[in-house]
């Protein structure tokens, strides 16, 4: 019997049928699955077209969504801002003065203090009402009000400068102006504002409002050496801020705004005039009426009679820093300060600069400097931090990171020479490129083939870029600048070669005065001696400093200052040769003319100047070889009279007579006064003998007689 049943199927087509209905299913699935969610989507675009807006609605919402997004935006970028201020304010920070120092200069004269005063600061509870009505109706009216920034005094300020069309009154509340004396510098820079924002709203929170005006009125700089409102008082009236009367007070409160402009003792017109003013504000504040002031204005504030005090406020700034780290921790914090500065180099030193940037700051558009003079056995002789320390306590010349330009370049020459080469060696001057990077020099021009006394001397760029590519790295560069002292950050990417990384005024007279010194490092120092009220010494140099070491070999240091010496005599220097002994340096000149240096030593001092502006604004083609040589050559000049000139380490005092000749013309401008002549001066070593025999003198305190009453009673 047969039957029509189909003969069974085989394993691969029931694998392919299987197969297949797995496929069928997985399109199936996914069809549904969208199906449905173009449903669901399609239902929640129903229910949201319920809120949709239009019209003015529509532009409503745009607009505010847009200013969350910016407002948003703009918070995270100025909390990131911010976040480096922050960092000062670890640690102890209310303690930053808890020293109380008196300074003297090389020959022990006294020039000044820093620290806490040797008296309880008086409590704001304590001071007479028209004290503090004085200070708010000029600085901050609302500072009672706001919390740390003051938008309706910023709106007021701002209106007033608009109307009067020039600056004459401030936003910054005391709050904001607190944070930055505390933490901050006087950089006139968005980052800088941005950071005392909220350095002042942190300040809101974490002190009392009574507390942060005792900061601010204690810690201000008032001219004439002093800081707080409490010596002001007794520096410029002879007494207690108790005691003050309105007139008083109210000179007193106009000193905040430009203490060296308004000080009594140095422009008394002009200090009456601001202390006018400010009885003004007390009344456009509502705080006093003008039949409560009208007897200050008729009686104006007399100070009384003082001589003018020549205070090197920038070199004491730093030395206060060099004893707060000197002194030995848990001892008594009154002390008294021997230093190194020569007060006749510091006048002399200021001079210059202000003489160079009085007749030609405008040509060039500068309007700052900054100056260090280092005696080559380490003494720090004169600091200038700026032109006016009245107008701004911010130290240019140890604080201020500018870039160096050409004048980094002998760290790179002088790790070429410590690396077999000499001042003959052959390096062509021709364009390179380092990854995507290509240096040119400033002429635009090759030489060819040429030595590194002519690369250095002419300052050509693409030498010691082929010298660190081709033949040395960046790290040796960065370990030679380090090793001679420098303290600045130094960066080691390749174009550092050219001067790219930021270093302090300080910095560079460090590092330059390893070649004054013959190839050594670590002699610099500011303090001599830290003693007690008592003249028990606590710390001496010739003790207690660390033994100069050799950072550079004789060889080398040899090699560089047979080339340095040559800039100033047919170099990029000329206008800083000396007629009475040699000078060997460097000059320097960033990118869009924003900083001009020349580094420079005798065997006698080395010195750094460097000039610019606040804001890294550009010069007018400033460079190196022009004001900053000339203020150099000025105050050398000044510096070499008098005194018994000393050779550069390795090289003879012979003066080449065609190149002093060639560089003459150059050293004179016109209407150039001649610099004063310089006193004869001790040298360093006279100065610790005769210090040695008053301290023996003083040792040997004489015996006295007892009286005849003290001898009867002993019987």
């Amino acid at each position: 019997m047969t039957t029509n049943a189909p003969p069974p199927r085989k394993p691969r087509a029931r694998k392919a049928s299987f197969l297949l209905e797995i496929d069928a299913w997985i399109d199936s699935t996914v069809y549904e699955a969208g199906f449905r969610l173009a449903e669901i989507w399609e239902a929640v675009t129903i229910f949201f077209r319920r809120f949709k807006a239009i019209g003015w609605k529509r532009w409503t919402f745009e607009v505010l969504g847009e200013a969350f997004t910016m407002g948003a935006a703009g918070s995270v970028l100025m909390l990131a801002l911010a976040l480096p201020a922050f960092e000062e304010t670890k640690g102890d920070w209310r303690a930053q003065s808890d020293y109380a120092v008196t300074f003297l200069d090389r020959y022990g004269n006294e020039i000044g203090q820093r620290g806490i005063l040797q008296r309880d600061p008086v409590a704001i509870e304590r001071l007479p009402d028209h004290v503090v009505k004085t200070v708010l109706a000029t600085e901050d009216r609302r500072f009672y009000e706001h919390w740390g920034i003051d938008v309706l005094g910023l709106g007021r300020a701002m209106t007033e400068n608009v109307r009067a069309n020039s600056v004459v009154q401030g936003g910054s509340t005391i709050t904001q102006q607190l944070a930055k004396n505390l933490f901050l510098t006087n950089e006139r820079t968005i980052e800088r504002k941005v950071k005392e924002a909220f350095l002042a709203v942190w300040l809101e929170f974490n002190l009392s409002k009574n507390e942060i005006l005792q900061l601010y009125l204690d810690r201000a700089y008032m001219g004439g050496g002093t800081f707080g409102i409490a010596a002001a008082s007794e520096f410029y009236f002879a007494r207690d801020i108790r005691d003050v009367n309105l007139a008083e007070a109210a000179m007193l409160a106009g000193l905040f705004k430009a203490p060296a402009k308004y000080a009594p003792h140095i422009n008394l017109p002009a200090a009456r005039g601001r202390a006018n003013e400010v009885l003004t504000n007390t009344v456009q504040a509502g705080f006093m009426t003008e039949g409560q002031v009208v007897q200050a204005r008729r009686n104006p504030a007399t100070p009384v009679e003082r001589d003018a005090i020549e205070s090197p406020d920038y070199f004491l700034d730093w030395a206060f820093d060099e004893v707060r780290r000197l002194a030995p921790k848990g001892g008594t914090h009154s002390l008294v300060a021997r230093t190194t500065v020569d007060m006749n180099l510091q006048r002399a030193a200021e001079e210059s600069l202000e003489f160079h940037l009085r007749q030609f700051g405008k040509d060039y558009h500068v309007s700052e400097g900054a100056l260090v003079v280092i005696e080559n056995d380490g003494s720090v002789r004169a600091i200038v931090g700026g032109r006016d320390y009245g107008e701004s306590q911010f130290n240019r010349a140890t604080k201020a990171e500018r870039q160096a330009g050409s004048s980094f370049k002998p760290y790179v020459y002088a790790t070429a020479m410590e690396n077999g080469f000499t001042p003959e060696s052959i390096v062509p001057d021709a364009p390179i490129t380092w990854n995507g990077w290509s240096p040119a020099n400033y002429s635009r021009g090759y030489s060819g083939r040429v030595t590194l006394t002519t690369a250095l001397v002419k300052s050509i760029n693409t030498v010691p870029v082929r010298l660190a590519k081709e033949h040395l790295t960046t790290k040796p560069i960065k370990a030679t600048a380090e090793s001679f002292g420098v303290e600045s950050p130094i960066s080691d990417h390749k174009t550092m070669t050219l001067g790219t990384s930021g270093m302090t005024v300080m910095d560079q007279a460090t590092g330059y005065s390893v070649f004054a010194a013959g190839g050594f490092a670590g002699k610099r120092h500011g303090v001599t001696q830290v003693l007690t009220r008592s003249g028990e010494v606590v710390w001496d140099a010739d003790q207690d400093l660390a033994a100069p070491k050799r950072v550079l070999s004789e060889e080398a240091t040899k090699a560089m200052n047979s080339i340095l010496v040559q800039i100033p005599e047919w170099g990029t220097a000329r206008r800083a040769a000396l007629t009475m002994t040699r000078a060997a340096g460097k000059t320097g000149t960033t990118q869009a003319y924003r900083d001009a240096w020349f580094v420079g030593f005798t065997g006698n001092y080395t010195a750094a100047v460097w000039l610019g502006n606040d804001d890294f604004s550009p010069t007018d083609k400033l460079t190196g070889g022009s004001l900053p040589a000339m203020v150099w050559q000025r105050l050398m000049t000044y510096a070499h009279q008098n005194i018994e000139l000393k050779p550069i380490p390795y090289l003879d005092n012979t003066m080449p007579a065609p190149a002093v000749a060639k560089a003459k013309p150059e050293t004179e401008a016109p209407n150039l006064t001649p610099a004063a002549e310089r006193p004869r001066a001790l040298s360093t070593q006279t100065s610790k003998e005769l210090r040695a025999l008053i301290e023996q003198f003083r040792a040997a305190r004489p015996i006295v007689a007892p009286k005849a009453s003290e001898r009867v009673s002993a019987i």
